[in-house]
């Protein structure tokens, strides 16, 4: 009689428990060392960021011009804010963000009945300070409401607020608070946001990302802030970023602050919030 055939045996495809622990422990390991090793790059690349040479205030700590030809009443803008208001990166006021929002504003009135030659006289101010937070912001709204008071506020802030990873809540609250004096005073406000800091080429990849990441985070606090304080907001990452992302030139020589290109841009995407803001101060047709 012929003995049976030994039944069939497969081979357990199922990794023995040690080898699952190792792989478990190795991949552990790799997150690990991929998260430590991207750690270290962003430390070095932040060092590298505050040891850059970055343009410094050329135009003094306030700023104060006329823009336009005579005309009564003259319109009053003050900018405050950090020191993309201050014009930091250019070498004239005509050049500065404020210097080209009141070109803009000067030439956009018609003439009236008594004389020829449109236009209307702009009398610039900035109480801005370079490197200065929202947390900054009390002082300069004090400093723009003493003597005559201004008809119309830009403000502009943020990036200090995002490359100091301040709380997007605390950055916003400052900023409605600043808002609201103005308002109660009698002036019209226009908050540009945060700009697109993943736009600066002064940081490098990864870093560049990740403050782009925090700069639409104070951005949108910042907007809603400002907007429930009674500004008027404009949105200068969505306006203007693609722009700095694609052209180097919109930056000056740091690559962090706007170049007279950049604040041209910039004018403009604030120009129609401020010109409507302007509106009831505008002389008679």
């Amino acid at each position: 009689m012929s003995r049976p055939d030994p039944p069939h045996r497969t081979r357990s495809t199922t990794l023995p428990a040690r080898v699952l622990r190792r792989l478990r422990r190795a991949a552990a390991l790799g997150t690990v060392a991929a998260t430590l090793g991207t750690v270290a790059l962003v430390g070095a690349e932040v060092l590298a960021a505050r040891t850059r040479r970055y343009a410094k205030p050329s135009l003094g700590l306030a700023l104060r011009t006329s823009i336009g030809p005579p005309a009564a009443p003259p319109l009053r803008l003050t900018l405050l804010g950090d020191a993309v208001a201050l014009g930091v990166g250019v070498d004239t006021v005509e050049e500065t963000i404020g210097g080209q929002l009141a070109a803009l504003l000067a030439g956009d009135a018609p003439a009236p009945p008594d004389r020829t030659g449109g236009g209307r006289l702009v009398e610039l101010a900035s109480v801005a300070v370079s490197g200065s937070r929202s947390a900054d912001l009390p002082t300069q709204v004090a400093r723009a409401l003493v003597g005559t008071r201004p008809d119309v506020a830009v403000i502009l802030i943020g990036a200090g607020d995002a490359t100091g990873l301040r709380r997007p809540a605390e950055a916003g609250s400052f900023l409605g608070s600043a808002v609201r004096r103005l308002r109660d005073a009698g002036v019209e406000v226009v908050v540009g946001t945060c700009p697109d800091l993943a736009a600066c080429r002064a940081f490098a990849p990864p870093l560049r990302q990740l403050a782009g990441w925090h700069g639409r985070r104070i951005a949108r606090a910042q907007a809603a802030a400002a907007h429930s304080a009674g500004a008027d907001v404009v949105d200068l990452a969505a306006e203007a970023g693609p722009v700095f992302r694609a052209d180097a030139g919109a930056l000056c020589f740091d690559g962090f602050h706007p170049s007279a290109d950049g604040y041209r841009i910039w004018a403009h995407a604030l120009y129609p919030a401020v010109a409507a803001a302007a509106v009831p101060l505008s002389p008679p047709r």
